[in-house]
């Protein structure tokens, strides 16, 4: 292999001894294919699976961990111990091709469509009301608050039985732990909102919950992540500096990494910073020192584009839209054919790119989601 990436595949090894082969991580995205049940389903698992080889670790799509919080159809649960068997099928399917498993735990507040959650009873941090003045979601109740934040304890112990690897706690894009941070759908003036610590406190008791559920019933190796979004477009949303706040709370819990949403690696902030000409990364990685591993993310499609995302000083990479495109992204470049990597999606190669057909459907149908379309 070309000598320039070599710091693609060395190993990292986290605080609590779990290595990973190389730097590469497969970035957790939707691909609407679990059955109406919420199982996941045989085309979920080789499209995993034919993923799995090369990098060192997978994200798995997000999974509900209450049944109104199902953001998507197609989505696979993890809110009883029913769906430990399809739970455990998917990580199966990824360990079993050399790579770490880890669930992502969410639940979706007002995204949610009304008819995937029970009654269309859509919730969120405090009501909000679409633009023709309907009530698209409701405030939730603090004993219902209470009962989400157990529950995300609930499924990160069936993520343990199942045989993951870790957790990442989905806290970014707008669900349900985002509406809980963010001043726009946090309307709240009780101890869950008000203040950006009291906008803080439902994201930190996740973080918490999940963390003595791990220390119960799993051993040291299981990991817990942490995905956040860095700021919001509105002008009453939060700010990067708001999230740096976030974050360097979220640094100080003790978890095994954080991981940032971003469409663009190299994205700067828009405001809540004194110089807006520095990258988000550069202020995320100055803010989180040496506390816990930083994933970037976003855009990287070509070995160069990875090595200038390396140059920030990132320690790990999660692709998505990438992986999808050329599942052997990383194994041309440990071979030395970097050159042969694809960076835009063949729509003629369904097929071949093993993909399911309601996320091929998905990215055909959306353009500029995906380089091609």
């Amino acid at each position: 292999m070309n000598n320039k990436y070599k710091e693609l595949v060395s190993p990292y090894t986290f605080k609590n001894g779990v290595e990973l082969k190389n730097r590469i991580i497969m970035a957790p995205m939707t691909n609407f294919s679990s059955d109406e049940e919420g199982n996941v389903t045989d085309a979920e698992v080789t499209y995993y699976a034919r993923r799995s080889k090369d990098v060192s670790m997978v994200i798995t799509a997000c999974t509900y961990v209450t049944p109104d919080g199902k953001g998507f159809p197609g989505e696979f649960g993890g809110d009883s111990d029913e769906m430990i068997p399809s739970l455990e099928r998917l990580a199966k399917g990824i360990k079993d091709q050399g790579a770490k498993a880890v669930l992502q735990i969410f639940h979706g507040g007002v995204q949610c469509p009304p008819d995937l959650v029970p009654d269309g009873d859509v919730v969120s941090a405090s009501d909000v009301m679409g633009e023709n003045g309907e009530k698209k979601a409701r405030g939730l109740s603090e004993a219902e608050i209470e009962n989400i934040i157990e529950a995300f304890g609930e499924t990160t112990r069936r993520a343990i039985e199942a045989g993951y690897d870790g957790v990442e706690i989905h806290g970014a894009n707008g669900y349900l732990i985002h509406q809980f941070f963010s001043p726009m759908t946090n309307q709240r003036q009780d101890r869950f909102g008000g203040s950006l610590e009291n906008r803080m406190t439902f994201p930190l008791a996740i973080v918490d919950k999940v963390k003595s559920v791990v220390a119960e019933h799993a051993d040291p190796s299981f990991l817990v992540g942490y995905r956040f979004s860095p700021e919001e477009p509105e002008d009453n949303g939060f700010t990067m500096g708001d999230t740096l706040t976030l974050v360097d709370a979220l640094a100080d819990k003790d978890l095994d990494y954080l991981h940032v949403s971003l469409f663009d690696f190299f994205s700067k902030p828009r405001k809540g910073v004194e110089d807006l000409e520095k990258t988000r990364m550069d202020y995320l990685l100055e803010t989180i020192g040496d506390r816990a591993p930083l994933i970037g993310v976003g855009s990287i499609y070509s070995a160069d584009d990875a090595h200038k995302a390396f140059a920030s000083g990132v320690p790990l990479l999660a692709l998505g839209r990438e992986l999808i495109i050329d599942p052997d992204w990383l194994k041309k470049i440990k071979e030395g054919k970097e050159d042969e990597i694809v960076t835009e999606i063949d729509k003629g190669k369904q097929e071949e790119l093993v993909v399911p057909d309601p996320l091929w459907n998905a990215i055909v149908n959306t353009p500029g989601w995906f380089p091609g379309v």
